[in-house]
């Protein structure tokens, strides 16, 4: 005789992190195990741990910092494991998330506006456009917290009433890149306070943007990244996988995914992170729809030994076809959140031995690998990779062949 599971205990996270007891009620802020009181309260179970953030429910950054390490990384499994299995699919190989640690994040977007007598500047509030003015974070690397002190008195003499900044921090080689958006510095003055500000502050780079694109106001040596030991310009609000820590693991998933073939295609490359990383004697093919970072990462190309051919392409309107698919031994690709439709649909009509499927939402990676799948294609391999550490966010290595 089956049992009837209690109705009142949280069994799952779901998808957008609330918990899920037996009878199908979401639950904010509980844990598996936690259970409703008749009041309505919670019990917390043994998987409900005290947050380490003051912020922790006020802000929209981490939502999940109540759950142990066991289900928060069984809530990243799931997150891959439910996306494959709505589309009918399982991979040969699940592999155990991979976490970013605490205080790696190496770069943030942030908001700042003056409100009254106050001035705040910090993460959205979760499910608001309140800010949520930023004391501490369990996230940020130390390089960028810092900042935020000086950056707050600073902005705060030069901020209008409910005029919000965007505000974009990145670590670079140099130090810190900053990018203030929504604010343009009123005569001279001003601008010669933000130089000072940068000096004082030793940041690496300080732009802001009015309306009109970035305008850098301090940079005393080209901003760059190393990517595959390789030295890169950085544009301004390029993109750049979240932790150092995190990065490495996708790396090693994709090179052991791609193994030892010869001619390989990157698509989305972006500023070259897998690009770079793969092996001295593998011929790369490197396709970005982004200008400025297909730009940079071909200067790069141009100066290292690495047999690297790159090109301004729009993979969205005009995907490589399945016939020029079919001269690389593996094809690698690390779409936006929205997946790579029009490329998979020639991927899946193409004889390529080898895909490595970057992917940051596990959502439209199902629905690709679908596609792949029903072409003949095995999922092999999945790897996930948490490094919004606490979030719902995950991100994840796959692998397929014929």
């Amino acid at each position: 005789m089956t049992a009837t599971p209690d109705p009142d205990l949280i069994l799952r996270v779901a998808a957008k992190g609330d918990g899920v007891t037996a009878d199908g009620r979401h639950v904010a802020f509980s844990a598996p195990l936690d259970r409703l009181n008749d009041d309505g309260g919670l019990i917390k179970g043994p998987h409900h741990v005290e947050p380490p953030c003051q912020h922790f429910r006020s802000c929209g950054g981490c939502s999940l910092q109540h759950l142990d390490m066991e289900s928060y990384t069984q809530f990243l499994t799931d997150r891959v494991a439910y996306a494959l299995e709505g589309q009918g699919l399982t991979a040969e190989r699940l592999h155990p998330p991979r976490i970013s640690s605490p205080k790696t994040r190496i770069r943030a977007s942030l908001r700042a506006a003056r409100l009254g007598d106050q001035f705040k500047l910090g993460f959205s509030g979760a499910g608001s456009h309140r800010i949520v003015d930023l004391k501490q974070c369990e996230i940020m690397a130390p390089e960028l917290f810092s900042l935020l002190a000086p950056l707050r008195a600073f902005l705060k003499n030069v901020a209008r009433r409910k005029h919000d900044m965007n505000i974009e921090m990145t670590l670079v080689d140099q130090g810190v890149d900053l990018l203030i958006s929504n604010y343009e510095p009123e005569g001279l003055e001003q601008r010669e306070a933000l130089s000072e500000f940068a000096k004082s502050n030793g940041l690496a780079r300080l732009s802001v943007d009015g309306g009109y694109g970035p305008e850098t106001q301090w940079e005393p040596e080209p901003v760059t990244v190393t990517l595959g030991g390789t030295t890169v310009n950085f544009p301004h609000s390029s993109f750049l996988q979240p932790t150092r820590e995190g990065q490495q693991v996708l790396i090693a998933a994709m090179r052991e995914v791609v193994g030892d073939a010869r001619l390989v295609a990157d698509l989305f490359a972006g500023l070259g992170t897998f690009t770079l990383a793969l092996g001295e004697d593998q011929k790369v093919y490197a396709a970005e729809g982004a200008r400025d970072a297909i730009g940079a990462l071909k200067l790069a190309a141009n100066h290292s030994t690495r047999q690297i051919f790159c090109e301004h392409r729009d993979l969205f309107r005009r995907p490589l076809s399945a016939e020029e698919l079919n001269r690389f031994g593996a094809v690698v690709l690390d779409p936006p959140r929205a997946g790579a439709r029009e490329q998979i649909l020639q991927l899946a009509q193409s004889d390529v031995p080898k895909i490595c499927y970057i992917s940051c939402n596990p959502a439209s990676f199902a629905r690709d690998a679908k596609q792949l799948c029903d072409a003949g294609y095995k999922l092999r391999e999945v790897w996930p990779v948490g490094q919004f550490l606490w979030s719902t966010h995950v991100e994840l290595v796959s692998s397929f062949s014929r």
